[in-house]
């Protein structure tokens, strides 16, 4: 029987990426990219042979979808920001069983779901700029959950988080689970970054007071509250893909009833006007 050993909400910056590169941000974002480190160093303690991953750069418009894939291996350039993140080489295992059951799951559940073994559909950088260090610390494979959907209720993504449970108590694997996506998400106006230093601060004071209130919840295990005000929260503090991934994160952990006290692995921090953290979600 497989199990959910641990789960994380997590950013997935670009400016990670640039971190380690020479220039400006070069050594910017190493607390986000020690978070990564350290999540990925217990789910090894906790014997996570697979991750899954709820990736907020996967735009779907139609039904829910999974990347199951056996292999993923590729070179990747972002579209919406090809000067931050270009030829980033990829190659990582899949568990296309897993994938396939999650599915298949959610579709009997009442979430019309579809999961695809297509060489041609690549991954979105929501999965791999976590990849991109988490394997550093930990080989794992790799199932990805498109979580910016644009026409479907959290009541429906809560359902995929649900199947994405039983599928793998179901299987032998022991999984992370991650919800790959920011708090608030109100990106600066394009003519107001560079006059506000915009890499590194917040669009929205009250997005800001709004996600350390959040971050207090989680920390208390006060989550019920939290999924009272997440239709709201999301919509007025621009939740990046709606939130979508931390509705499945909250329905494979059990949504209101989940009561376990949040760590904050990495201090909250602005990018580009957006809000951003790694926090640990414990089970068990």
């Amino acid at each position: 029987m497989g199990e959910i050993v641990l789960a994380a909400k997590m950013t997935h910056v670009p400016t990670m990426l640039m971190s380690e590169q020479e220039g400006p941000i070069k050594g910017k974002r190493q607390a986000a990219i020690d978070g990564h480190f350290e999540i990925a160093r217990r789910a090894r303690e906790l014997g996570a042979d697979t991750v899954v991953i709820c990736d907020t750069h996967w735009v779907i418009n139609a039904g829910f979808h999974i990347n199951a894939n056996r292999r993923f291996e590729g070179m990747f350039t972002s579209n919406e920001f090809p000067q931050f993140i270009q030829d980033l080489p990829y190659a990582y295992e899949g568990n296309p069983e897993l994938g396939d059951a999650i599915a298949a799951k959610a579709s009997q559940m009442g979430a019309y779901t579809l999961s695809h073994r297509l060489d041609s559909l690549e991954l979105e950088y929501g999965t791999l700029v976590p990849m991109r260090f988490m394997s550093r610390a930990h080989e794992m494979k790799v199932v990805s959950v498109a979580a910016w959907c644009t026409v479907h209720g959290h009541d429906e993504s809560r359902i995929v988080g649900e199947a994405i449970r039983a599928a793998i108590e179901d299987s032998d694997s022991r999984v992370l689970l991650v919800a790959s996506g920011s708090l608030s998400h109100k990106i600066w106006a394009n003519r107001d970054y560079a006059a506000n230093n915009g890499t590194f601060t917040i669009s929205s004071e009250f997005n800001r007071q709004m996600d350390l209130h959040v971050l207090e919840m989680w920390k208390r295990g006060d989550h019920a509250t939290f999924l009272k005000m997440l239709p709201e929260y999301a919509q007025y503090c621009c939740g990046e893909g709606a939130m979508h991934d931390t509705a499945m994160l909250y329905g494979a952990l059990g949504w209101d009833g989940y009561e376990g006290k949040c760590e904050v692995v990495t201090e909250y921090f602005p990018s580009s006007g957006t809000g951003q953290t790694n926090v640990i979600f414990p089970v068990g």
